[in-house]
């Protein structure tokens, strides 16, 4: 499996109602350093009605200005959508919507 299949297959474990970091995928696919490649990952996400990209915010809780599928405000009903509630400055409470990782499951 490559980098950016790790990362598709990762981000579909994030349910709905939930958000993860592009840190925290990278780190769930064996490499922290990778938040970057995270997100170039899903820009290129091959199927956005089958893997959640919508899920995955910075580590400040920050939706994406450059969100793919249809800009901020998409990501931003996607996500309210699936009760995660969005903040005026578009950041999502990571202490109630954060999803984690199982650490054994690379």
């Amino acid at each position: 499996m490559n980098f950016f299949e790790a990362v598709y297959k990762k981000v579909q474990e994030i349910p709905k109602g939930k958000v993860a970091t592009y840190g925290d995928i990278a780190k769930a696919v064996g490499n922290s350093r990778m938040s970057r490649q995270v997100g170039w990952a899903l820009h290129s996400n091959p199927q956005p009605k089958v893997i959640p990209c919508h899920r995955v915010v910075n580590r400040e809780g920050r939706l994406s200005s450059a969100f793919r599928f249809g800009g901020v405000n998409i990501q931003k009903q996607l996500l309210e959508e699936e009760g995660v509630t969005v903040r005026e400055d578009l950041t999502v409470d990571l202490s109630k919507f954060h999803h984690t990782f199982n650490e054994n499951l690379n």
